[in-house]
């Protein structure tokens, strides 16, 4: 897969089937329109072509009105849409300027004459240009006039699954780790560096990795004990996680630290990905180190059950 940030390197490919959205996740729904674009392409001898934008346009147009947090980070996202065979992936650069754009503007400078647009498959509730005033009807009214065929996913086909990044977002927020596996079609996952903490896990026999996530807009799932698997070195691990400000010690700011079984070795500014399994349980406050202990080997009892 090739990435482009704006079109103004992206070559003449032949018969372009393209699809645009933010693809936030990754999701069942979006793999829907992932697979039908390909199944066309080979059809036709084309290739496939994502428009997306980055950053995700509710974080330009409303910073301060919504707490958005992603399913996604653009690098997680382009990793997925490689694994579903994408050819090309162009990331639009949105800004206040580029919203202002029309629905006319947007269909005919970005997907007619930089693209070269041969069919263009969108979601059923998929809008172009300025305050989403592009709509299927919009587009089927005018789409040879463009000089490019068209296909909607239907609204039946989506609902079917029943899936949207929202209900993803509104589960991970709950725990309801199995509804959140159960729609992306996958774990969620959480990918960072490792940094050094207080080592206060090493004290009572369970090292962890204090994972630092370096993008602040990425969802960061409810408080709790988590069944994870961690892939560190290309190796996967059987692990644990929390998510929380530690109570127990008195912590001041939410951590993300995993305990991975069996592992002997450094971590510390190692890449790593951790994979939600399970909800294990909230978090909550011991009356000490020692209860605290107790507590975590049930957990690791309960994690290596599930997993």
């Amino acid at each position: 897969m090739k990435i482009y940030e704006g079109l103004s390197d992206f070559p003449k490919i032949p018969n372009p089937v393209v699809t645009s959205g933010t693809f936030d996740g990754v999701h069942l729904g979006h793999q829907k329109i992932l697979h039908r674009i390909r199944e066309i392409a080979r059809t036709i001898k084309g290739e496939t072509v994502l428009l997306t934008f980055w950053p995700h346009p509710r974080l330009v147009l409303y910073p301060d009105e919504h707490n958005l947090r992603l399913l996604s980070t653009f690098e997680e996202k382009a990793k997925l849409l490689r694994q579903f065979g994408i050819d090309h992936l162009v990331t639009i650069p949105f800004t206040k300027e580029f919203s202002q754009l029309s629905s006319k503007e947007f269909i005919q400078t970005i997907l007619v004459d930089q693209i070269q647009t041969k069919k263009l498959v969108i979601g059923y509730d998929h809008r172009f240009g300025k305050n989403r005033e592009g709509s299927f009807e919009y587009l089927q009214a005018n789409h040879q006039g463009f000089g490019f065929e068209l296909e909607e996913i239907s609204r039946q086909d989506v609902q079917d699954i029943g899936v949207s990044s929202t209900k993803i977002r509104q589960s991970l927020e709950s725990g309801d780790i199995s509804t959140a596996i159960d729609y992306l079609g996958r774990s969620y996952e959480l990918n960072g560096i490792v940094i050094k903490g207080q080592q206060i896990g090493r004290s009572i026999g369970f090292p962890t990795a204090n994972v630092h996530i370096p993008n602040d807009y990425k969802l960061i799932p409810k408080d709790g004990v988590y069944a994870v698997e961690a892939l560190v070195n290309g190796s996967l691990y059987k692990a644990m996680l929390n998510i929380g400000n530690r109570p127990t010690v008195d912590g001041t700011k939410k951590t993300v630290e995993a305990h991975l079984f069996d592992f002997q070795g450094d971590l510390y500014d190692k890449q790593i990905t951790v994979y939600l399994k399970a909800f294990l349980r909230d978090e909550q406050k011991f009356d000490g180190l020692e209860a605290l202990k107790k507590q975590l080997f049930k957990d690791q009892r309960n994690a290596k059950n599930l997993l």
